[in-house]
């Protein structure tokens, strides 16, 4: 079905979301979001007006304040075109290992932000949620630690499976090429272990260094959503550092 992709193309003084913040229009549902609030009822409207009406493009600049009566007393420039065809995400690669509770809820959390596309495996169909989040790619693996090798080098791994097995052997998989981050849910106990082990293979203690144990935040618990919002917030972080360095 034909949707309308919002776009803020341009900001100036206070405003809701910065530039390059899309989202998705059909005529009975949306997806993403350009900040909420009155901006984003008008835009929702003039993009459900457009396919009742066949346009296939517009363009609005809006003046919070005088426009809408907001505080903010910016403005906001939107683009709006069809998306016949809804692209892929290309946001950083996040690959997590693991679809039981703890993996859906990072996957979840996860995919709505738009810095990042997220991969969800595990070697059973039945553990991966059974609505799947908007732009979280399935991937159903037989062997998990082969389907390592199918990661982008530039990918961020989070494993979170079922077995201290598999959780040992896609350690030592993904430390023997090359990736971006890697973390690893378990204890003090476990992660001892893990080293230990690691290094009996090969792995160079700064390489083993690498893999962060415990993921999250433990100060928030150990809830899958608790750990999932301490896994977010970290690598939004990473995201904020990155952009600041290339700033």
């Amino acid at each position: 079905m034909t949707a309308i992709r919002i776009i803020v193309r341009q900001t100036a003084g206070s405003v809701p979301r910065e530039a390059g913040t899309a989202m998705l229009v059909w005529p009975d549902r949306t997806e993403g979001t350009i900040g909420g609030g009155a901006l984003e009822w008008e835009a929702i409207a003039h993009a459900r007006a457009m396919l009742r009406d066949g346009l296939a493009q517009s363009r609005q600049t809006v003046p919070l304040g005088p426009a809408l009566g907001q505080c903010c007393g910016g403005s906001v420039t939107l683009a709006y075109d069809v998306a016949d065809r809804l692209e892929p995400p290309n946001g950083a690669p996040l690959w997590i290992w693991g679809a039981g509770h703890v993996g859906r809820a990072i996957a979840a959390t996860m995919a709505p932000l738009p810095e990042w596309s997220v991969t969800l495996i595990d070697d059973a169909a039945d553990r991966m949620p059974p609505m799947m989040p908007s732009h979280v790619t399935p991937l159903v693996a037989a062997d998990m630690v082969r389907a390592v090798a199918h990661a982008p080098d530039e990918a961020h791994h989070l494993i979170v499976t079922y077995s201290h097995r598999i959780d040992l052997d896609l350690c030592h998989a993904i430390l023997s090429r090359r990736f971006t981050t890697v973390g690893l849910i378990g204890s003090a106990t476990k992660w001892a272990r893990f080293r230990g082990r690691l290094q009996s293979l090969g792995h160079a203690p700064a390489q083993i260094a690498r893999i962060a144990c415990p993921i999250g935040d433990p100060g928030l618990g150990k809830h899958p959503q608790a750990i999932a919002i301490g896994v977010a917030s970290a690598m939004m972080r990473q995201t904020a550092a990155r952009q600041d360095r290339r700033a």
